[in-house]
């Protein structure tokens, strides 16, 4: 009898617990949304706010080499594309061939990764899937396999190979590849993303693309300015 006793009074008291801790968690809630509206309204919040959404556009932001602009320059002047979306591409694509390996998941191969079949040509034996192939590294590399097969790729800087892994030649491929999608008639939004069929792609190469149009036209107006100064 008084082990129930005792349980009943347990219970009671329990009940009795509960009842209180609802309107003081209640309490406590409504007290806390209050706090954190007040601190949301604050300008200091505001700030650190704007600043956390203009993050993701910007980081990881980096300058063109400057080593790397005359092959640039020169790729986008055989092949009639801006130099700049050169830069866009190779900055999207391994940022700045600083990626270590230059080999992707899938198979996209050097400096400007390349599928192997797209380099060498989708009419290679080989070819099919995602463009992977079975092409041994002679075969690659040689600019009569790549005219044999369509390919893309480019011996940019005449040395009689033409490899992805070769900086000057993954350019003037990547030049190529672009000229002959469209972007040497101007359409570039359709050359990126024949370059690599994803809507996340062709923003990202356009967000860098308009941002080295901008600093190259501020540089070419500054020479321009410094130029007349010097004349007057």
């Amino acid at each position: 009898m008084k082990n129930k006793a005792k349980q009943k009074r347990n219970t009671r008291i329990k009940g009795i617990f509960i009842l209180l801790l609802v309107p003081i968690t209640i309490t406590i809630y409504i007290a806390t949304a209050i706090i954190w509206n007040e601190i949301q309204s604050s300008e200091i919040v505001h700030d650190i706010t704007k600043v956390a959404k203009d993050v993701p556009n910007h980081l990881g932001d980096m300058e063109v080499p400057k080593e790397y602009i005359p092959i640039y320059e020169e790729a986008a002047d055989k092949y009639q594309i801006p130099w700049t979306l050169l830069a866009a591409h190779h900055r999207v694509e391994t940022r700045f061939s600083t990626m270590d390996p230059l080999l992707s998941p899938v198979g996209a191969e050097g400096h400007m990764q390349f599928m192997p079949c797209t380099f060498v040509g989708w009419k290679h034996p080989s070819c099919g899937g995602l463009g992977k192939g079975e092409i041994s590294e002679k075969e690659k590399t040689n600019p009569a396999t790549i005219k044999k097969y369509g390919g893309y790729g480019v011996d940019g800087n005449g040395n009689g190979i033409a490899d992805p892994y070769e900086l000057t030649d993954a350019i003037y491929s990547a030049a190529n590849y672009l000229s002959q999608n469209g972007a040497s008639d101007g359409e570039l939004k359709k050359a990126i993303f024949l370059y690599n069929r994803s809507d996340e792609y062709v923003e990202n190469v356009l967000y860098f693309y308009h941002q080295y149009e901008d600093e190259r036209v501020a540089l070419e107006h500054s020479i321009e300015s410094n130029k007349k100064e010097v004349l007057h």
